[in-house]
């Protein structure tokens, strides 16, 4: 039902003149007259396009911007443990060229520049990349950070070149921005020309909305200032900054710069698509084709607006073609909490490869497909004596294994119990407002299913709210008793002081500028009990300022991950319930 303060209105506008017969849509309210599409903005080079005759063979450089352009898009940019632990999550996964922050424009990233180089958190094959505006002070700044680092470096220089950029936010015409920008170029050569292990990196911002001849012009300066050589190549990276055409324009243009650029056997092209139309993936998959080398995204999208394109997926795509990535996503599960955790934002239960639900059908068309290909592919392996995981994949909508991406097959084998997990979480929900995550969602039907299997009978939302309490919210016998919680803040400095019985004796601490959820955590470490708390979820049981609130913990013990429950009237205390529950279970 649409809502009587709602804009919406059935499109009653005439029919187009050209539609045929069978389509009856008419024209809307929205006021689309007032865009321009790209080819009123800007000239599109035409082509005797080679690149739709290309195949994807070979996965290109990739390199994640997480740590700067992905930071820079995060309410709460991330903090220097969340930003070590990503980094340390790409060196594992095999990343080779990680741009790792913007040391001029903040004093974490300067500092995280300097852990670089002070430490050995960086393998010596991993490449450092860093970046700068075209501004002589802070290219200086940017050089000052690097100093000592013994991994290559890549310094990245960058200023907007497009019409609307230049003229209304820098306030320039092109003869005066290629000025400022070989000025910038200068500086560079100026400050790290002669540091050993240092190459340069140039994108004109929003070049996909750049004239392609004075995108064309800029790079070759840029190549010729900085004397591009094939021992020393120039990184020209060409960002679809804010997406603004179908992903076939931004081939033709990356196809002109790569037909076009001089010294091209010195250069290495990348690109930077965004996602604002959705098809950043095409986007980047098509400029591989027409000649990009080097792709800049993060891990899973994250980005201003709708996100940088999804590295992961594009990997991944390939790895479901038969092409190797050259990153390793066996374990996509530990890869989705790191950077859930450094960047405090969930992935979607749909999200291509790494989301909850993509290997979980709910069709009964879908299940019945995917149980038949399994059963034909063990038999394929019974037949000619091979292991299942080394023969080919063909399993109906199941485009790659989940055991290639560390999943298991339960959830998919399982096909018919799915329904059944949706419609526990259902019940639980609309009687008693217990929402529970994906994860937790199948944990307990498993419970449900072994008490089903049991008694034979069917389970109403009663006794599911029984089997709820016993499973995460009681543990028996209770190894810890909650015994205080206390948060009290003076100034800007808040004390949480946590009391705990733990094995009978009493004990109590008070810690500064820490949350109940981490104060308990450290005092249950500092006497033997250890809870590593994977993710958090809180939800309110009803309606109301009396309600109650429940907290759900997701726990790792040893290889596994187990759940636990706290309930209170107070947030924080049903969060340091959920705690204690944790470390009694």
């Amino acid at each position: 039902m649409i809502h009587a303060d709602s804009r919406l209105s059935t499109p009653a506008g005439p029919l187009p003149s050209s539609a045929p017969s069978w389509n009856r849509q008419r024209h809307s309210q929205m006021p689309s007259h007032r865009y321009q599409d790209l080819y009123s903005r800007v000239d599109v080079p035409l082509l005797d396009r080679s690149w739709p005759s290309r195949r994807l063979t070979e996965a290109p450089l990739w390199v994640p911007v997480d740590l700067r352009d992905g930071n820079q898009a995060l309410a709460e940019p991330m903090d220097p443990e969340r930003k070590r632990a990503f980094f340390e999550l790409m060196v594992t996964m095999g990343y080779k060229e990680i741009e790792v922050g913007y040391p001029s424009a903040s004093q974490t990233d300067y500092d995280f520049v300097r852990l670089i180089a002070e430490t050995d958190i960086a393998p010596e094959d991993v490449t450092i990349v860093v970046f700068t505006p075209a501004r002589r002070d802070l290219i200086e700044r940017t050089v000052e950070s690097i100093r000592g680092i013994r991994n290559p470096v890549v310094i990245h220089l960058y200023t907007a070149t497009a019409p609307l950029w230049r003229e209304v936010v820098l306030g320039h015409d092109r003869d005066s921005l290629r000025a400022l920008i070989l000025a910038g170029g200068s500086d560079v050569l100026e400050f790290a020309g002669d540091l050993d292990g240092v190459r340069f990196e140039f994108s004109p911002e929003v070049f996909n909305l750049t004239e392609p001849d004075y995108a064309l012009e800029l790079c070759d300066a840029m190549t010729t200032l900085w004397d591009a050589s094939p021992d020393r190549p120039v990184i020209l990276n060409l960002p679809a900054t804010v997406e603004a055409a179908s992903p076939n324009v931004y081939a033709d243009q990356i196809e002109y710069m790569h037909r076009n650029l001089d010294r091209r056997e010195a250069v290495i092209l990348s690109v930077h698509p965004h996602n604002d139309r959705g098809t950043g993936i095409a986007c980047a998959e098509l400029a591989v084709l027409a000649g990009a080398q080097r792709v800049e995204g993060c891990i899973f999208g994250n980005g201003e607006r709708t996100g940088n394109v999804d590295l992961a997926t594009l990997a991944l795509n390939l790895h479901a073609q038969g092409v190797d990535p050259m990153i390793d996503f066996s374990d996509i599960d530990h890869i989705r909490r790191v950077v859930e955790h450094s960047n405090r934002i969930e992935i979607h239960p749909r999200h291509p490869y790494v989301g909850d639900l993509v290997h979980t059908a709910f069709s009964g068309t879908h299940q019945d497909a995917i149980k038949k290909g399994f059963a034909e592919h063990r038999a394929r392996a019974e037949a000619t004596g091979s292991r299942p995981e080394d023969l080919p994949w063909r399993v109906p909508y199941l485009p790659v294994d989940p055991a290639d991406l560390g999943r298991s097959y339960e959830a998919v084998i399982r096909v018919n119990s799915q329904s059944g997990k949706g419609g526990i979480a259902y019940l639980l929900e609309r009687d008693y407002g217990i929402e529970m995550p994906r994860r937790l969602q199948v944990d307990f039907s498993r419970r449900v299913q072994l008490q089903a299997d049991e008694t034979g009978r069917e389970l109403d939302a009663e006794a599911l709210l029984a089997a709820f309490e016993r499973s995460y919210l009681s543990a028996t016998p209770s190894r810890v008793e909650l015994l205080e919680v206390d948060v009290a803040t003076t100034g800007e400095t808040s004390r949480t002081t946590i009391g705990l019985r733990i094995d009978g004796d009493r004990h109590e601490a008070t810690f500064a500028d820490v949350g109940p959820v981490e104060a308990a955590t450290r005092l249950l470490a500092d006497h033997g009990v250890h809870v590593e708390i994977v993710s958090l979820h809180q939800t309110s049981l009803s309606a109301g300022s009396g309600a109650e609130a429940l907290t759900l913990l997701e726990i790792r013990r040893g290889a596994e991950t187990v759940w636990a429950a706290g309930r209170h009237r107070s947030v924080l205390e049903a969060s340091v319930r959920a705690v204690v529950n944790a470390a009694s279970r």
